[in-house]
């Protein structure tokens, strides 16, 4: 509709133009001796409009072309910026596709485009990683090496792929040089945790541990487990001696001193450097905070070479204990035990023998038996001792 107004325009101005040129009888005379020319003054001014189209389109047609080279660039990169960004958008859908021959295919394109090359790099770097091609993996990081504005882009990609390839120590020289930039957050603490876990770097994995439980970053179950596996590997530290190990207790925070598996191995510590009541007062304090089984050998194990004394206070300890828990054949198996050394023979054989009918793991079973043949050799009844003696060795068969 728009372009027929126009039209109807035009011809409007064209009838108008043709009836005022009809009544418009002016001439135009141009004189160059002997020359002369006559020109209607009609004739006259379409001359020279047409003259100044001429020249209008001669001077556009000169500037375009001086302007060609240029548009062909602007037109050559912006094609190639197209392409690029495709390359790019490609290689990112192949490597969440997992098709990681794709993605490092259309990372290798995209890479031609300088503001795309380092995360295409990256991206290259990733498909390479899962093919199992190390080398190209490197040599993708590689090429992101000098480009400061992906640097923590990078050290993150880097440790993350380490850590999933097992070379802890290059994961933790990664961790490192991302600490020296002062960036640290969640998923750099949860890889340098992985990688001070691979190897075996206990000590640091405790306290990223802590770092993660204080921001609710780890699930609970695995920071208890993480923290089990630490305590344990400082704790059964043969480096220590007795101060030391006192210490290295000492630092541990007291809701993790209550743990079942903790104040075991901190109990086997202290038993095997002779520090007896130590260990003794570490079972009896978790076993108030939490009842658990385990904990009852390690206090068995704390009677060792001790005097009458502690051996009476740990018999009264288990027998206000097995009130409680009147079923729990490992506390009868420890109360049995205690009695046994402090030769309260008719109390260690009840203690015992209860614990034989409650017991269900074989490892108890058999450890009854032994303390039953123990008891009736100190009793010189042999005929009972070689009956246990024989059902310990089966139980140990079984």
């Amino acid at each position: 509709m728009r372009f027929f107004l126009r039209l109807l325009v035009l011809f409007a101005i064209a009838i108008g133009l043709a009836v005022a040129a009809r009544f418009n009888i002016g001439n135009v005379v141009l004189f160059y001796p002997p020359y002369r020319v006559d020109l209607s003054l009609n004739f006259f001014l379409l001359l020279i409009a047409l003259l100044f189209l001429l020249l209008y389109f001669l001077l556009r047609t000169i500037r375009m072309t001086q302007k060609m080279p240029g548009r062909v660039a602007a037109y050559r990169r912006v094609r190639r910026e197209r392409y690029g960004n495709q390359a790019l958008r490609d290689a990112l859908k192949a490597l969440f596709e997992g098709r990681f021959g794709h993605a490092e295919k259309s990372a290798k394109q995209a890479a031609d485009l300088p503001d795309n090359a380092g995360l295409a790099a990256l991206i290259g770097a990733r498909a390479a990683h899962w093919m199992r091609q190390p080398e190209r993996r490197d040599a993708w990081l590689s090429k992101t090496q000098h480009d400061q504005l992906l640097k923590t882009a990078r050290l993150m990609t880097a440790i993350e792929l380490l850590v999933d390839d097992h070379q802890s120590e290059a994961a933790l020289e990664a961790v490192r040089e991302l600490n020296s930039s002062s960036t640290r957050h969640i998923h750099a603490l949860r890889l340098a945790l992985k990688a001070n876990q691979q190897a075996k770097n206990w000590p640091e994995v405790l306290r990223l541990v802590q770092l993660l439980d204080k921001n609710k970053a780890l699930h609970p179950a695995l920071s208890r487990r993480l923290r089990e596996l630490a305590y344990d590997d400082v704790l059964s530290n043969r480096s220590h001696d007795v101060e030391s190990i006192r210490r290295v207790w000492k630092s541990i925070p007291a809701e993790d001193q209550q743990k079942p598996f903790v104040a075991v191995c901190a109990a086997s510590a202290f038993n095997v450097r002779g520090l007896h009541d130590d260990a003794r007062k570490v079972v009896e304090k978790a076993l108030s905070a939490d009842w658990d089984e385990r904990l009852l050998r390690a206090y068995r194990e704390s009677a060792a070479s001790e005097g009458e004394s502690a051996l009476l206070a740990q018999i009264e300890h288990c027998e206000a204990w097995i009130k409680q828990h009147p079923t729990d054949a490992e506390l009868a198996l420890t109360l049995g035990s205690l009695c046994l050394k402090q030769k309260l023979w008719g109390k260690a054989q009840r203690y015992l023998e209860q614990a034989l009918s409650d017991a269900t793991d074989a490892t108890s079973v058999r450890e009854v038996h032994l303390k039953l043949a123990q008891l009736h050799d100190a009793l010189s009844q042999t005929e009972q001792a070689a009956t246990h003696y024989r059902l310990c060795a089966l139980a140990t068969i079984l």
